[in-house]
């Protein structure tokens, strides 16, 4: 009987540890919020003005080169969503202009897409 807790502490284990793996949000290079998404980083940069950007990094916070990859952000202004696309804008950056000025810490998700297809979402 004294197996029987014991297995059930192993077999969760696994279970516990996987959200230990993953990266806590945090501060990015550049001043933004840097997240999960799928295999890569994603930091959203925005200052308060129209211009939104997202740097790409993989999972050891080396930047990947955002040729190939396309991306839809949906991020909430004043209680309204405002979507707008974000393409390569050289190095690891991908760029976009927001219908409205987005402010620093703004809360909403963006869609990315790898060049070979693959789908990932970053949520700030």
């Amino acid at each position: 009987m004294i197996f029987r807790p014991l297995a059930s502490a192993l077999i969760a284990l696994p279970l516990l540890a996987t959200p230990l793996l993953a990266h806590e949000p945090g501060t990015g290079a550049h001043g933004g919020v840097r997240v999960d998404a799928g295999h890569y980083h994603a930091e959203l940069v925005a200052d308060g003005t129209t211009a939104v950007s997202l740097y790409l990094s993989d999972g050891s916070d080396k930047s990947v080169p955002a040729d190939g990859f396309k991306a839809n952000a949906i991020l909430v202004v004043d209680g309204k969503a405002q979507r707008f696309p974000l393409t390569p804008a050289g190095g690891s950056r991908l760029a976009g202009t927001a219908p409205v000025a987005v402010p620093k810490g703004v809360k909403g998700a963006v869609q990315l897409t790898a060049p070979d297809g693959t789908t990932a979402q970053a949520k700030y």
